[in-house]
């Protein structure tokens, strides 16, 4: 097994429950919080989730860590449901973890990813999405 293949199955091991495409779907209309980590290339190619925010990946522990004077404002407090989804559910294992650590307690990803949540027929929309207003510090 590859030095990533292994972080990725201790990530899983640690995240437990992960969600997939229809769970995911009924956690965010329940007030549970979906963020969109793809490049924007791939957001552009494929569509994205509607009521997903879109925060890049190298913004995401500042962008959701509900005590950060750079959150968002569903980043209300650590026990917030977040789902992470990528592209195919590799990099947003990862992800949700970082978020655990940061104290998320119900972080975790998407099983399968975008990819997963389209061909589940969930709904899907072209366009920039609900992007995350830009970083201000206060």
């Amino acid at each position: 097994m590859s030095g990533i293949e292994e972080l990725l199955a201790s990530a899983r091991s640690e995240l437990g429950r992960r969600l997939h495409p229809h769970e995911a779907h009924a956690l965010s209309r329940e007030g549970g919080l979906l963020v969109d980590i793809r490049y924007a290339s791939l957001r552009e190619r494929d569509g994205v989730v509607p009521e997903a925010l879109i925060v890049e990946r190298n913004e995401l522990e500042w962008r959701l860590d509900p005590l950060g004077s750079h959150r968002v404002a569903q980043a209300v407090d650590h026990e917030v449901a977040v789902v992470v989804l990528c592209n195919e559910g590799y990099a947003s294992s990862l992800a949700a973890l970082s978020l655990r650590r940061l104290g998320l307690r119900y972080a975790t990803d998407l099983v399968g990813g975008f990819q997963a949540w389209r061909a589940a027929g969930l709904p899907v929309t072209a366009g920039p999405g609900r992007v995350a207003p830009p970083v201000v510090a206060d």
